[in-house]
């Protein structure tokens, strides 16, 4: 029984994935099963955060709950970014050096900068802490913040997009904490743990200076 509710679950995860949004009604028809456990499974999904429901309105008629994948929902496929940028990287290293891969990930770096310091001005210290976190879990990086004292947090980071390039490239995991320092100027940064090493999770010290 476990089993097939496991295999429901992935059917109306491939149904989003295809056909990008659906109903209630629309899924039951297809799946031959009630619009009551559609209804499970699809609270099940998103308490799992994979899927997410819109509310439109229709020409006649109450309006209607609309469901989708959400980001984390599309991650569940397989995809091969990251192995094609690393064969470009390794590409460009060969034929011009990696000084030159290391000023992508510089560049990189300045990039975010420039479109994110805006958002932590006149911010205090615990404010663009915070709004690091908000930064980071958009691009998915499924953050937590524990504060240790007033002038202290862990950041801890649960995903990492990028753990397969970081590994090959570890420059990608330094820029990144020298992101961090920049967007919070007031801050020493330390790495902790990294899951492009093999840790965990990503862990990072945010640390006023005095």
């Amino acid at each position: 029984m476990r089993k097939k509710t496991s295999s429901t679950k992935e059917q109306i995860l491939k149904m989003l994935k295809v056909q990008k949004r659906l109903t209630v009604s629309e899924m039951a028809k297809q799946l031959n099963i009630t619009e009551m456990a559609v209804r499970r499974h699809l609270n099940s999904l998103e308490r799992d955060e994979l899927v997410q429901t819109t509310l439109v309105r229709q020409p006649l008629g109450r309006p209607t709950n609309v469901y989708e994948l959400t980001t984390k929902g599309e991650q569940r496929f397989p995809r091969h970014y990251q192995q094609t940028m690393i064969d470009f990287l390794a590409d460009l290293e060969q034929m011009a050096g990696k000084e030159m891969v290391d000023q992508l990930f510089k560049n990189r770096q300045e990039r975010m900068k420039r479109m994110y310091e805006a958002n932590f001005l006149n911010k205090s210290f615990a404010e663009k802490v915070k709004e690091l976190v908000d930064l980071q879990n958009e691009h998915g990086y499924m953050t937590e913040l524990k504060k240790k004292s007033d002038d202290l947090f862990e950041l801890v980071e649960h995903n990492c997009p990028i753990a397969e390039l970081a590994q090959v490239y570890p420059i990608a995991c330094e820029c990144e904490r020298g992101l961090f320092e920049t967007l919070i100027h007031e801050a020493e940064i330390v790495s902790k743990t990294c899951l492009a090493a093999g840790d965990d999770a990503c862990r990072y010290d945010i640390k006023r200076k005095k």
